[in-house]
């Protein structure tokens, strides 16, 4: 243990760059420890130290993250994955307990937009458009007959993540096949425009939006933005904020909306680092400092909208090799 201003990054995954800007933040100020429940998570290697924790589902999980934020002396705690963020937000007393502040929005706000279905109904009750979104293959069917939504149409888990088991469907037939496919699914409008990717931080102190990152998408791999540019945020900024002062978000945010026809779709919210938040960071977005602020006191000046435009992201293979006994618990 030390008296350092360290931070866990949770699920690292392949967020190699997000740990390296974490650890250029820190230098000479703290450590970034990491954690995830597969050796071969390249970003763990990117780390300061790095531990093989059990998996969210399992009864061991939450007492694994607490020894290492007692052993490391973590000061705080981030997840790079959806589910894991309603369990953190569940402990967080606990956390805060043994000094350590979890770097995610309040329970009920990280529930609210795992559940795609719920975040439909809050999206649309609170004003803003979205694509049509049915639960049951009975009220879809009704919605198509009254001319309600046309095919194709997109099917996805109603708390799924990463873009697993999403299909698109032609027909009625292939509707009913992706449905019954997984278990609790969505049938979900086909938007045909513009997508946009929002990176957004709420500050933990103020509770005030500081920053407003706006991304063209030009291509996605593995549910994760591949190839991207910096556009100016315009009018997507007052949609942002009253959709974060409405479900109670705080911290790095990352957020999908389409451009179609004039109009803004709400498509999802994710209370986390999104997986395109490096292009954000190289044209001068600094999540990881405006979070030491925070932990060190000090509320970020909003400064929204103030980035490079027109910068392309361009994502690429990068080969990790370790040895078999560097792979495992550092």
């Amino acid at each position: 243990m030390d008296n350092g201003l360290n931070i866990l990054v949770c699920s690292a995954g392949r967020r190699n760059l997000l740990i390296e800007y974490f650890k250029k933040e820190l230098a000479g100020k703290g450590r970034v420890i990491t954690c995830d429940c597969s050796p071969f998570a390249p970003a763990l290697y990117a780390a300061d130290k790095h531990y093989i924790v059990p998996r969210i589902d399992d009864p061991g999980y939450f007492e694994a993250i607490m020894e290492i934020c007692t052993r490391e002396g973590i000061r705080a705690v981030i997840s790079l994955i959806d589910p894991e963020l309603s369990v953190l937000a569940k402990r967080r007393e606990e956390l805060e307990q043994i000094g350590v502040k979890p770097i995610v929005s309040p329970y009920r706000t990280c529930e609210l937009w795992l559940d795609k279905y719920a975040a439909y109904h809050f999206i649309t009750a609170n004003g803003f458009r979205a694509a049509k979104t049915y639960a049951s293959l009975s009220d879809f069917e009704a919605a198509l007959k009254a001319g309600l939504i046309s095919f194709p149409v997109i099917l996805k888990p109603r708390k799924g993540s990463a873009s697993l088991n999403i299909g698109k469907a032609e027909t009625m037939e292939e509707v009913a096949f992706l449905f019954n496919s997984c278990r609790s699914m969505l049938i979900q409008e086909y938007i045909n425009g513009k997508e946009l990717g929002v990176d957004a931080y709420i500050d933990l102190i103020s509770g005030k939006i500081t920053a407003v990152f706006v991304k063209e998408k030009l291509a996605m791999r593995a549910g994760e933005t591949d190839k991207a540019k910096s556009i100016d945020p315009n009018d997507l900024i007052p949609i942002v904020k009253e959709l974060a002062q409405r479900s109670g978000l705080v911290g790095p945010v990352d957020m999908d909306i389409f451009h179609c026809k004039g109009e803004y779709l709400v498509s999802e919210v994710n209370p986390r680092f999104g997986g395109g938040y490096p292009l954000a960071y190289e044209c001068g977005i600094n999540f990881p400092r405006y979070i030491l602020n925070n932990l060190f006191g000090i509320a970020n000046e909003a400064d929204i909208g103030n980035y490079e435009k027109n910068v392309y992201m361009m994502k690429h293979d990068v080969l990790m090799v370790r040895k078999e006994v560097e792979i495992g618990t550092m």
